[in-house]
């Protein structure tokens, strides 16, 4: 089983040439990219599988905004080189990551499902406690099918005051300290 560590800088070729080979070129079209356009990601959330060398799986962690004032993270992309799925690499990847984040304070991460991928369908999805996001009134602009949007609690009651339209972190006002 290959390792998890945390990404790094130079790592960023390989990751788009296996997001590439994960989810197609026009991956960035879809309603999720447009919430990272112009965003860094979170660093100490962001990890990949590698195997002698050759990255095989990665994951990373958005800032996002839900409502008007409420922080939260958006999970993805999450993606294992098609050859390598089926081996545990995608929830070694989710599970590294939602522990990280609920040790670090975080208390609530999206995700948008998708229906044509292993990680990141909703029974993938679901392992992890992720349930529907519509229950808790949370919504994602222009998905076509809003039952894709996953939300996980790490924190007890956040989705009590958590709330409405995602959006990107660089559309509203600065995030208060963590």
């Amino acid at each position: 089983m290959p390792p998890i560590r945390s990404e790094r800088p130079q790592d960023g070729p390989q990751i788009e040439a296996l997001l590439d080979r994960a989810f197609g070129p026009d991956r960035h079209a879809r309603p999720s990219y447009r919430l990272r356009e112009g965003v860094e990601p979170v660093r100490n959330l962001c990890f990949v599988a590698e195997d002698e060398g050759r990255i095989v799986g990665t994951i990373r962690h958005w800032p996002i905004r839900i409502g008007a004032t409420e922080r939260a993270l958006l999970l993805g992309p999450i993606a294992v080189d098609p050859v390598r799925e089926r081996q545990g690499i995608g929830r070694r990847l989710v599970r590294t990551g939602l522990d990280r984040a609920s040790a670090a304070g975080h208390e609530a991460v999206v995700a948008v499902g998708t229906p044509s991928f292993l990680v990141g369908t909703p029974a993938f999805l679901c392992r992890f406690g992720f349930t529907g996001a519509d229950r808790f009134g949370i919504t994602l602009a222009g998905l076509d099918d809003p039952r894709r949007l996953f939300a996980l609690a790490l924190a007890p009651g956040v989705f009590d005051r958590v709330h409405g339209a995602i959006q990107r972190v660089s559309e509203s006002a600065p995030l208060p300290p963590s």
